[in-house]
């Protein structure tokens, strides 16, 4: 895919638009994966939306003439899917049958710090004043964490594990062959996907009749959640510092809170709100453009 032109600040149009694409539909996906599991399993449901998601992605790829990943880039896209969509989304998912979906997309926002450290293994530098982004961001969490909203000791390892596993596989990423473009997206979904499948069949995952609401927001997660924010990301990944295509963990928990206090009925303190606002400078921050 080539590079649009720079707009005035530094980033292309196409890169402003995934970044906005990543920070509000991962943001309503958080509430979308509560209203799922209400009804579904959580690995099960995961395994349903990656592969379907990943099959529609790439079969439209194919009728258009994409080439097939080779066997060494579906091998890549495997570990890479693995570590993204079966420890990062999966983790978190677990995490929600105990949490709410505000609570865990404002854990997930130390993304970024470990984004950077792991970007440091392969020589990516991160600036001073990205590192004070990260530092606020971190801050708003820990005033976010003094007011009502605290996860379970369960919850809480697992969403710390969760963007680990996220943020090494997307830095990791960035040095094996994988399919070009958003088929790797797809090959990505689609071997997560298989993983996550397993994951369910050997933890015995119990199904029932779902719900709509479960069904519609499953739908939801499929097209938004997956095959465009996904996409969207994957982009971000090749082309802007890992700084900045995680900084989405930054506005991520305002999306979820506004959703989960607006439909979900969770509460969020004086406290919390003033701690979102440092969240969203620390995020202005880490992505405000570097001068070439």
């Amino acid at each position: 895919m080539s590079a649009l032109p720079a707009l005035r600040g530094g980033y292309s149009l196409l890169v402003l638009l995934a970044l906005l694409t990543v920070y509000v539909v991962w943001g309503s996906t958080y509430f979308g994966i509560k209203v799922a599991i209400a009804s579904l399993p959580p690995m099960g449901m995961l395994a349903i939306r990656f592969l379907v998601a990943g099959a529609l992605l790439y079969g439209f790829l194919r009728w258009r003439g994409a080439q097939a990943p080779s066997a060494v880039e579906w091998r890549s896209s495997a570990m890479i899917g693995t570590l993204l969509l079966g420890g990062g989304t999966g983790l978190v998912t677990l995490a929600e049958r105990d949490v709410s979906s505000s609570v865990a997309a404002m854990v997930i926002a130390v993304s970024p710090l470990f984004a950077s450290l792991f970007a440091r293994i392969w020589g990516e530098r991160t600036s001073g004043r990205e590192w004070l982004g990260i530092v606020i961001g971190l801050a708003g969490i820990v005033l976010l964490n003094l007011g009502d909203l605290r996860a379970t000791p369960l919850g809480a390892l697992l969403l710390i594990l969760a963007p680990l596993c996220w943020t090494f596989g997307s830095m990791w990423g960035k040095q094996l062959r994988l399919p070009s473009g958003l088929m790797g997206s797809a090959a990505e979904m689609l071997t997560g996907g298989a993983v996550l499948l397993v994951l369910s069949l050997l933890m015995r995952e119990s199904w029932q009749v779902p719900t709509p609401a479960s069904l519609w927001a499953l739908v939801y997660l499929i097209f938004f959640g997956s095959m465009l924010a996904y996409s969207a990301y994957g982009y971000l990944l090749q082309h802007v510092r890992p700084a900045v295509a995680t900084s989405y963990a930054y506005v991520n928990p305002i999306v979820a809170v506004a959703l989960g206090v607006g439909l979900g009925g969770e509460q969020l303190t004086t406290l919390g709100w003033a701690a979102l606002a440092v969240i969203l400078f620390g995020v202005v921050l880490v992505a405000w453009p570097r001068k070439s």
